[in-house]
């Protein structure tokens, strides 16, 4: 590899491990390589899989703790049942609730609960190292072929939620759940004209309504770079930090410096960090999901 310092053979290049840890696989690295079909590559690679892992991991977690409470003899929920109650009772009393209305509550209260359980499943395992433990398993165990499925496994981040491409599915989502929100309401027609007051001198139309068909495209692309952007971002941090001590190592041609600055700079600030990032798995759930709920109650409790 190469450094940022320089480009000759076993330099340490800190740019390129990074963005390998936080990118997706490349089509050169595909864990299951499939054809292209009407030149879309239908290649499964790292954050696909971590997209079905996260699906598998819900379904599997929600109907286990279901079935086992509707199988006890007591009505009240306890212990894991219990807690999924109070998180879905507090998204929709006071996420849903307060946006959408009681009319619409029943409507929409499914889908932003399924923003909250993927988005946070998805943030929260992208910060175990899943991938880097099986690579050091295949390293001093397994000893695959460099062409396995577990080494292709080993390229590109594990959080799919900072890929652009997926925040955009589900910002894409609440967009036309926006347009069906508000068409349900009001009807189709009603609707695009809500998007405007009424009873305004009509040459205000030629500005506002511009406007207000840019704010359409606006909110789902500010849900996508915001919940992308933050999940990118502090994985970034922790790696540039922790690149110090390879950095230094190589600077100084010293083992001890790249480990002095390791104890005293980078572990303290990557732990710390790391702790941030926890917050913030929580927190970009929540925002998501509450942006979500705001937008829909637009459409639908329309106020000029």
């Amino acid at each position: 590899m190469t450094t940022g310092q320089g480009s000759g053979p076993g330099e340490f290049n800190a740019g390129k491990v990074i963005i390998e840890h936080v990118s997706n696989s490349s089509i050169d690295h595909p864990i299951i390589e499939l054809p292209t079909v009407l030149g879309i590559n239908l290649s499964v690679t790292k954050h696909v899989l971590m997209l079905w892992i996260v699906a598998a991991f819900l379904f599997v977690i929600i109907t286990w703790v279901t079935r086992k409470y509707l199988k006890q003899d007591r009505p009240l929920p306890t212990g894991s049942m219990n807690a999924l109650e109070a998180v879905v009772q507090f998204i929709r009393d006071s996420v849903v609730l307060p946006n959408v209305g009681a009319k619409f509550l029943n409507t929409w209260t499914p889908l932003v609960l399924t923003f909250f359980f993927f988005i946070l499943t998805a943030n929260g395992i992208g910060l175990v190292p899943l991938f880097d433990i099986l690579g050091v398993i295949d390293r001093f165990i397994l000893q695959t072929d460099q062409h396995s499925i577990i080494n292709r496994m080993l390229h590109g981040g594990t959080t799919a939620t900072g890929n652009y491409n997926v925040t955009a599915a589900l910002a894409t989502i609440t967009f036309f759940a926006i347009i069906i929100a508000g068409s349900k309401a009001h009807g189709f027609i009603k609707h695009w004209k809500n998007m405007a007051p009424q009873g305004m001198a009509w040459p205000v139309y030629f500005i506002l309504i511009p406007i207000e068909l840019m704010a359409m495209f606006v909110k789902p692309f500010a849900l996508t770079m915001r919940l992308a952007a933050n999940m990118t971002g502090g994985h970034i941090a922790i790696l540039a930090i922790l690149s110090f001590v390879f950095i230094f190592s190589g600077l100084f041609q010293s083992f001890w410096a790249g480990f002095g600055v390791g104890v005293l700079v980078s572990i303290p600030l990557a732990v710390g960090i790391s702790a941030l990032e926890i917050i913030i798995v929580l927190v970009q759930a929540y925002v998501f999901t509450l942006l979500t709920a705001v937008f829909i109650g637009m459409a639908i409790n329309v106020h000029h």
